[in-house]
């Protein structure tokens, strides 16, 4: 996201990016569901997760102090609100084939 937002000169704001993306995928992984590789995470802890993330995501232009750079500030608010959304829609019921 740094490149394609042309925020990857803010130190913060990328080094944040790539740790959300690669623990995303790291838990993702680990979930207990259809899709996950090493079924290790209950779901609803996955959810918990995506949950507690997006709103970190959101609120880390302020938290950590990089709110000035508008492409930072707008992409990481894009990926918490997007996260938000897609956890409290997400139905919390692990697959039974599991």
């Amino acid at each position: 996201m740094p490149e394609l937002a042309d925020f990857d000169k803010d130190e913060k704001a990328r080094v944040l990016c790539r740790l959300l993306g690669g623990g995303a995928l790291a838990y993702t992984a680990l979930t207990k569901a259809e899709w996950g590789l090493i079924k290790l995470l209950p779901f609803k802890a996955h959810l918990a997760i995506d949950l507690t993330v997006s709103i970190f995501a959101a609120a880390s232009p302020w938290l950590l102090g990089f709110s000035k750079n508008k492409q930072a500030r707008n992409t990481l608010l894009a990926v918490g609100l997007a996260g938000l959304s897609a956890s409290l829609l997400t139905e919390n019921k692990e697959a039974d084939s599991v």
